[in-house]
């Protein structure tokens, strides 16, 4: 579905990314972790476009995405909710995900207001509620709600479950296990080991800007010194 090959990229003299060989296959719920400013956030943006890569090639579908913009590149099916959720504030539920809207696609699952607010039941109680009024929590949900509006084919999720309350990191964790059912493949930016392996079958890790382990999450939870080598603070 999506595949970054020797991808460089940075912030003008500042490098973050090296040679980032990545791959998410269709219908998978892949976790990028990494400390702090491994380049988790970096290669979400790269893929999708909001940050040019100064060399390598970025694939959606087997089609070549290197050099097209944002706005082309969700067109062709690829979703991004950024870490800062970006929803508008001013305007209610509704109106955020009606701004969310495009065609149905082939191959990737459809999805309409009613069935969103069936996914976050929480959202479908407060329909006119204004975007600026709602928890950190609501907002992270109204944000994915607006992109999966868009009928994407893949999702780039940055860091969902930070600074939620449990029982809000709950709810998130069982959306995305649902979106996973309904055929959608999800590559999220995580931190937290223990939040990705509710809802990721498959871990790459970043370090420097490279990825030095991809494996099952089962693999990585068998060698406990990966995650303390590469994730421990």
């Amino acid at each position: 579905m999506l595949e970054l090959k020797r991808v460089n990229a940075g912030y003008g003299r500042a490098q973050v990314l090296f040679g980032l060989d990545l791959e998410v296959n269709t219908g998978r719920v892949v976790a990028l972790l990494g400390r702090n400013g491994a380049g988790k956030s970096t290669t979400l943006k790269a893929a999708m476009g909001l940050l040019p890569a100064t060399s390598g090639e970025i694939y959606l579908e087997r089609q070549n995405i290197t050099r097209l913009q944002p706005f082309e590149i969700a067109r062709r099916g690829l979703g991004y909710v950024p870490e800062d959720r970006r929803i508008f504030t001013d305007l209610s539920v509704a109106e955020n995900l009606e701004a969310g809207r495009q065609p149905p696609r082939a191959g990737a699952p459809q999805w309409n207001p009613q069935k969103l607010y069936e996914l976050f039941p929480n959202l479908g109680r407060m329909r006119e509620r204004l975007g600026g009024s709602m928890s950190g929590g609501e907002q992270q949900m109204l944000a994915i709600a607006r992109t999966l509006m868009g009928n994407p084919r893949a999702v780039l999720l940055d860091e969902p479950f930070e600074g939620l309350a449990p029982v809000i990191v709950d709810a998130v964790a069982a959306s995305i296990r649902d979106l996973k059912r309904e055929g959608l493949t999800v590559l999220l930016c995580e931190q937290n080991l223990r939040y990705a392996r509710r809802v990721a079958e498959h871990a790459c890790i970043l370090e420097k800007g490279r990825i030095c382990y991809s494996g099952t999450m089962a693999a990585l939870d068998a060698d406990p010194g990966l995650s303390e080598r590469y994730l421990s603070v």
